[in-house]
């Protein structure tokens, strides 16, 4: 019985070395990231210490040197034009005061008095120090939106300057044969509607908040937007923009002020999703506001940390994973707690990229492209990070294979499947699916298009300059978990998001997080050893950027 034993040991052994030895490098490498190496960097960036990790603060110092750290460690080279490992971001921060109120007369008589930061948010659009709005009409103009190619025009040649624009959001989405239906399109953004306005010569513009049109509840709107904002240096007008602020007010503050003018905030709301709107004139409404705002220079930092290919040919092209490494920072006090420590929004994101990066530095005889890893600032105050980026590559845009953007990461547990936002849409997706099927997993478009998510993180940035890009997110077909669980991780998603509440909770199950980033992981070897780089499919918005990018790269 010894003897047959010790047999049966040797030839279980001897199966487990075979095992190992026709596994390939990289799904050997993918197994060392593990719940453990996952956690370590979350828990870090989301303590205490670290402040929340806002653009500008001591937090975002102690983030920078962490991160550096941990690229050196890994043995990674810098990525920064001088072979560094940052690149500076000069910005322009603004900081509004926290005491102004919206006046509504009518007729002479004040009928309402709005409060900052519970009924509306307003900064001034133009970087002046004081702003004053005295007895401005005010239109609505529903979705504010100029379309062409739609045939859509919200403003019918009204004159609108020096008059207050009150907007609703997003894009219409009732006729799929409009504007892409439910998919929010760039015209959704808030940014297009201040765009607009200052295009049109508004004296300012306000956007109607609900929940469902936003994708976020009102404490999102005034968290965000109450903090200290920033503009990329010499990218920002200085005061000789007609549009004097840019703001939001809530449904119960639109509701009021619309019956103040005899109509019906949902009627109105409604009579936007139609071609033939015409702006509405406020019938004898008027709106004073006094705004001040205080500024200074900063430098926000993006972290780049690089690994080069071993292919003569193709080692002068990358593949690019970004995340982001700010958060909100320190803001008013709920129960006590003011620091908005964003462990899922981003230290997640951040600890899979850098996870990734150690995993791929021990694969580097074996990649035939060069890696770059993107760890951007400023994403929080408007994607700026990695908008300067974009601005001042540290490589040709035109030689960028493709980009994952780690934003937020799967923290609930197992799942059957994954959700793409730019599913679809060009290579990456395809790779992505490819071994996402592979692995018994199934790979899903955005299910809320409508929240227009591929406007809302880093990606967006590289994609328009020409970049292939995706954007992975959390599936909802939970393993071996409660029926109602999906409902519960929604839940908890939607109460966290940009609160003092985005903390390591007693759901987190990092399995679910280990699966994606693993099939990222050799997914992102595939395209890195591609012997051709990425596409958009054919009509997509940015197949002709990348063509050109391309052309450019190659003179």
């Amino acid at each position: 019985m010894m003897k047959v034993a010790k047999r049966l040991f040797l030839f279980t052994a001897a199966l487990l070395v075979t095992a190992s030895c026709m596994q390939s490098p990289v799904d050997q490498v993918a197994k060392t990231i593990t719940q453990e190496t996952l956690i370590e960097p979350i828990e870090v960036l989301s303590s205490d210490e670290f402040q929340g990790r806002s653009t500008g603060a001591i937090g975002e110092k102690k983030t920078v040197n962490y991160l550096v750290g941990k690229l050196k460690d890994y043995g990674l080279k810098g990525g920064a034009d001088d072979g560094s490992f940052v690149q500076e971001v000069p910005l322009t921060g603004q900081k509004t005061a926290q005491d102004a109120q919206v006046t509504i007369t009518k007729n002479g008589s004040t009928v309402h008095q709005f409060d900052y930061y519970t009924d509306f948010m307003a900064w001034p659009s133009n970087l002046a120090e004081e702003v004053s709005i005295d007895q401005a009409e005010l239109v609505y103009v529903g979705y504010g939106i100029q379309a062409p190619e739609e045939n859509w025009d919200d403003f019918k040649e009204a004159d609108v300057k020096g008059k207050i624009l009150v907007v609703k959001n997003n894009d219409p989405n009732e006729d799929p044969d409009l504007f892409k239906g439910k998919t929010r399109l760039y015209y959704g953004r808030y940014d297009y509607k201040y765009e607009k306005a200052k295009e049109l010569g508004a004296a300012g513009v306000l956007i109607i908040h609900t929940t469902p049109s936003a994708g976020y509840g009102w404490n999102v709107v005034a968290n965000s937007w109450s903090r200290e904002r920033f503009y990329l240096r010499g990218n920002e007008t200085i005061q000789d923009s007609p549009t004097k602020f840019n703001g939001w007010l809530t449904k119960e503050a639109s509701t009021a002020l619309f019956e103040s003018a005899g109509l019906d905030l949902e009627q109105q709301l409604e009579a936007a999703e139609s071609r033939s709107f015409e702006p509405v004139s406020l019938e004898g409404l008027r709106l004073s506001l006094d705004l001040s705002a205080t500024y200074r220079e900063q430098n926000a930092k993006n972290v780049l940390g690089m690994i080069e290919g071993s292919n003569e040919s193709l080692k002068d092209e990358y593949m690019i994973f970004t995340a982001h490494h700010d958060h909100l920072g320190i803001t008013q006090p709920v129960e006590g707690d003011s620091i908005n420590n964003g462990a899922l929004d981003n230290a997640a994101g951040v600890s899979a990229l850098l996870n990734m990066a150690r995993g791929y530095k021990k694969l580097q005889p074996q990649l035939k492209r060069s890696v770059l890893f993107l760890i951007v600032g400023a994403e929080e105050v408007g994607l700026l990070g990695s908008k300067y980026w974009a601005e001042h590559p540290t490589v040709h845009p035109g030689k960028v294979t493709a980009n994952i953007n780690l934003d937020g990461m799967n923290v609930y547990g197992k799942t059957n499947d994954l959700v793409l936002v730019g599913y679809g849409r060009n290579g990456v997706s395809d790779v992505i699916e490819k071994v996402a099927d592979e692995r018994g997993r199934d790979v899903k478009p955005d299910a809320h298009p409508d929240k227009g998510y591929f406007y809302r993180s880093d990606h967006f940035s590289l994609a328009k300059k020409g970049i292939p890009a995706v954007f992975p997110n959390s599936g909802n077909e939970f393993i071996d978990k409660p029926e109602d669980y999906a409902a519960t991780v929604d839940s908890l998603q939607n109460a966290n998001y940009h609160t003092v509440n985005d903390e390591i909770n007693e759901y987190w199950d990092l399995a679910g997080m280990v699966q994606d980033v693993r099939l990222f992981f050799d997914a992102g070897y595939r395209i890195i050893n591609d012997s051709e780089m990425q596409r958009w499919q054919q009509g997509d918005e940015f197949k002709q950027v990348r063509l050109d990018m391309i052309q450019a790269a190659s003179e």
